[in-house]
């Protein structure tokens, strides 16, 4: 699990960047808390520099959107999803437990 923060550092349309294997985004979007891998799939940009509306996340460089429940791209530009992590809440702790990759799991046998 990665650490966050305390559950106060992250207010209701806010997020936060974390370091895992990759970047990961925390957003608090009304209230509930969703992780998604911080780099946009369309280009080289910080989601969580991103505007936040809903369960929606606008990347800032070409306005590509994703799901942050999913991590599906609503549309153009961006065509591939990123990543969603499951976040826990521990004692006002925030803490991220980082998804696996496809790739990673393929290659060590899991389906």
């Amino acid at each position: 699990m990665i650490y966050v923060g305390e559950l106060s550092d992250i207010p209701v349309g806010e997020s936060v960047r974390v370091q895992g294997s990759v970047a990961i985004a925390v957003f608090n979007a009304d209230g509930e808390l969703y992780a998604i891998d911080d780099t946009c799939t369309h280009q080289d940009a910080s989601l969580s520099d991103g505007w936040l509306e809903g369960c929606a996340v606008e990347c800032p460089l070409h306005a590509a959107c994703f799901d942050l429940r999913t991590g599906q791209p609503s549309g153009p530009p961006a065509k591939k999803p990123v990543r969603t992590h499951r976040v826990a809440v521990e004692d006002g702790l925030v803490y991220v437990e980082e998804t696996v990759r496809v790739e990673a799991r393929a290659l060590a046998g899991v389906e």
